[in-house]
């Protein structure tokens, strides 16, 4: 790959979204902190600032995710329609770097959206005297947050490849759904005897990314003491990294056999 052509994808994949005013989603994000403060306090006076924490980082997965997928789903199919994947492709310009841009300039968007996010999150705290276990904890709890989102873009361009637009959003939040239930359902199968359930989670624990572990966001909540080891961490890191890299690789191919 050329470092060069990617820099040039990813900054027009960049420039394109910022245009599009996603950012606003930290506007959104905070007024929707700021009103839901005065609630939980009226509702959970002993342990408003846990349970505030713990709103907080659930916004911002949600709000992250619904920003990747709405993004991330058209990026390739909007290039075939428009008929410019033909410019791209008679460009010195490969279907793996075509691919590979997309993805880090939607990434870069991603990573300063919970950026974003966090300092407002951790702004409104401390105007609001919220005390927080661990700002470490929290830090690594935006890293993997980032890191999901990396992995559900990758999915989203992947199902963009071969489906319309409307469908890969489908299947990409049925990805991220399913994904956060998959280590769930093997651990109901060791319950529930029924040889159906027990191949039908199995084959989905396998195929289906574990995204439960990149979600150290309620572990964050109390502090670094109850945070997984640092080797686990890397780990899991790693693993979501992987299936990233095989994700995009897989879209790569499929997007190489297509005919346009």
């Amino acid at each position: 790959m050329n470092f060069n052509r990617l820099r040039v994808v990813a900054n027009n994949v960049f420039a394109e979204t910022i245009r599009d005013r996603i950012l606003y989603v930290w506007g959104l994000f905070a007024i929707i902190i700021v009103f839901i403060i005065p609630v939980i306090r009226e509702v959970a006076s002993t342990v408003e600032d846990k349970i505030l924490l713990d709103v907080g980082l659930g916004l911002m997965e949600i709000l992250g995710v619904a920003v990747t997928v709405f993004i991330s789903t058209g990026l390739i199919n909007k290039e075939i329609d428009q008929r410019t994947i033909y410019l791209l492709i008679a460009k010195p310009l490969n279907i793996s770097e075509l691919i590979v841009g997309k993805f880090l300039g939607v990434s870069a968007v991603l990573s300063i959206l919970v950026v974003g996010m966090m300092g407002l999150y951790l702004g409104i705290l401390t105007l609001n005297q919220t005390s927080y276990p661990s700002l470490t904890a929290l830090m690594i709890s935006a890293l993997f947050l980032i890191l999901k989102l990396s992995l559900i873009t990758a999915a989203a361009i992947l199902f963009g490849v071969f489906t319309r637009s409307l469908v890969a959003l489908f299947l990409t939040f049925g990805i991220y759904f399913i994904g956060n239930l998959s280590a769930d359902m093997v651990k109901l199968n060791a319950l529930v005897e029924t040889p159906l359930f027990s191949r039908l989670s199995q084959v989905l624990f396998i195929i289906v990314p574990d995204l439960s572990r990149l979600d150290v966001k309620n572990l964050a909540v109390y502090g670094m003491n109850s945070l997984p080891g640092a080797v686990t961490l890397t780990a899991n890191a790693g693993y979501g990294i992987v299936y990233t890299i095989a994700l995009l690789a897989v879209a790569t191919i499929i997007l190489a056999q297509r005919e346009f």
